[in-house]
């Protein structure tokens, strides 16, 4: 009998300085995760900014974000999820990743998207947020399939502190999003909005892409190939990483730097 292969083990970066969503976004990736999934959850230490609502906050994480891929690939993880839909630092992180494949939450969802429907619209929080998650759509070459981005006036602070609420302005920029704009999908655009999409797409009838959902399965199943066909990112040309002998001369990498808290999901 055929040895069962070693399950597959994921980074999931909240590229924050805070613990505050490592546990809830744990158990809601226990609820959905395949059974032998492990999944390390982890944040940056205190001091760093609680949101990347702007490019200011975004800008000053993604150091720690290159050192958390750089901490995945050398701890053999399979796969590591930056954990915001602006998938910040993507390009950086899987150029130092080794053997780990890096997925984004917009990516994933957006990749998704284009496998359902002709036309996707993209709920966001705030309309701040629209410029720079069109760029992205636009940078994974999913721009002609882009309806419409729709804004529910809401900060990301506060997308959990009243879920109802926060259900029902994204059903309100759902319907405007599908009988305006021809959309045929949502995606929900934040990873603050884990937990909401069942009664969102029960309402509005249509797909209903969760950011978290979209990231780990892809994770889940580009970790997997990954193990049974060495699918591993490519390191050539464009793809080529930093020098070893560089990293390590100049002390830039130094293993679990920048991780404040690890909660492991099993």
């Amino acid at each position: 009998m055929a040895n069962s292969p070693p399950p597959v083990r994921i980074l999931w970066v909240n590229p924050i300085g805070s613990p505050d969503y490592d546990q809830p976004m744990g158990e809601f990736m226990r609820g959905i995760k395949n059974a032998d999934t492990q999944i390390n959850v982890v944040s940056f230490r205190a001091g760093g900014p609680q949101h990347l609502e702007f490019r200011t906050y975004e800008a000053l994480v993604i150091g720690d974000i290159i050192r958390a891929a750089r901490d995945a690939a050398t701890s053999g993880m399979d796969a590591m999820v930056i954990g915001c839909f602006y998938d910040p630092g993507i390009e950086a992180a899987r150029e130092i990743s080794g053997s780990t494949v890096v997925v984004g939450p917009c990516q994933a969802a957006v990749q998704i998207a284009g496998n359902l429907a002709n036309r996707f619209s993209v709920i966001v929080g705030q309309n701040k947020w629209i410029q720079q998650m069109t760029e992205r759509v636009h940078t994974y070459g999913y721009g002609d399939r882009l309806a419409s981005m729709q804004p529910i006036n809401i900060a990301v602070p506060d997308l959990q502190a009243d879920c109802e609420f926060t259900a029902r302005q994204i059903i309100e920029a759902g319907r405007r999003a599908i009988d305006e704009d021809g959309a045929e999908a949502l995606i929900l655009g934040c990873t603050c909005t884990f937990g909401l999409f069942e009664a969102v797409q029960k309402e509005l009838k249509v797909p209903i892409i969760d950011p978290i959902n979209a990231a780990l399965k892809m994770a889940e199943a580009l970790g997997g190939m990954k193990r049974q066909f060495d699918w591993a990112p490519s390191r050539v040309g464009s793809c080529l990483p930093p020098p070893e002998a560089e990293i390590e001369s100049w002390g830039l990498l130094p293993a679990g730097a920048g991780i404040g808290n690890r909660y492991q999901v099993v």
